[in-house]
């Protein structure tokens, strides 16, 4: 139970980025872009995992051997582009309008991780359906509070929420070692 909570902080962290990101471009309350954020992201972050636990089962059986070494390199490679983006600047610097097409391209960009780190959900003894369940709702909260932060603080925390996502991640595939 604690990796999924783990493993949900941790992967909600580049939405909620890119939530302080776009929340500190409001000039009014942001109240439905916190909104949109929290849905956009939550619903993305919990059916990619899903996607990617699916098709995680479909090769298990050709790669069970070694399932856990792949699930920690994709996870060191998620975390490590988590952290190496967590130093330079993000997506939502060259967007003027928050439109729903805009929404929808940055959950589809900050989800892709989440997909690949749903094949990890293959190699943990949990129910899939719940940790993506979990994935979403956390995402969904730390967007929705993301961009309030982002409203009242700039982006000042955006790349250390980047930062400590992907250390998360590479923790959690380093105790799949082991």
């Amino acid at each position: 139970m604690i990796e999924i909570l783990f493993l949900s902080v941790a992967l909600s962290m580049d939405a909620f980025a890119v939530s302080i990101g776009l929340g500190s471009k409001q000039k009014v309350k942001p109240t439905t872009l916190a909104l949109k954020a929290g849905i956009y992201f939550g619903v993305f972050q919990a059916l990619m995992p899903l996607i990617g636990y699916l098709g995680g089962k479909g090769v298990l059986g050709w790669v069970e051997g070694y399932a856990h070494w792949i699930a920690f390199l994709l996870l060191l490679l998620i975390g490590g582009k988590m952290i190496y983006e967590s130093f330079s600047e993000g997506i939502e610097e060259d967007i003027s309008k928050i439109t729903h097409k805009v929404m929808l391209m940055l959950a589809i960009a900050t989800s892709i991780d989440a997909m690949a780190a749903g094949f990890t959900l293959t190699l943990i003894d949990i129910n899939p359906f719940i940790a993506c369940i979990a994935i979403g709702l956390t995402t969904f909260g730390f967007s929705w509070i993301g961009v309030f932060i982002g409203f009242k603080s700039g982006t000042k925390l955006e790349s250390k929420a980047e930062l400590l996502g992907g250390v998360i991640l590479i923790l959690i595939g380093l105790k799949l070692l082991f």
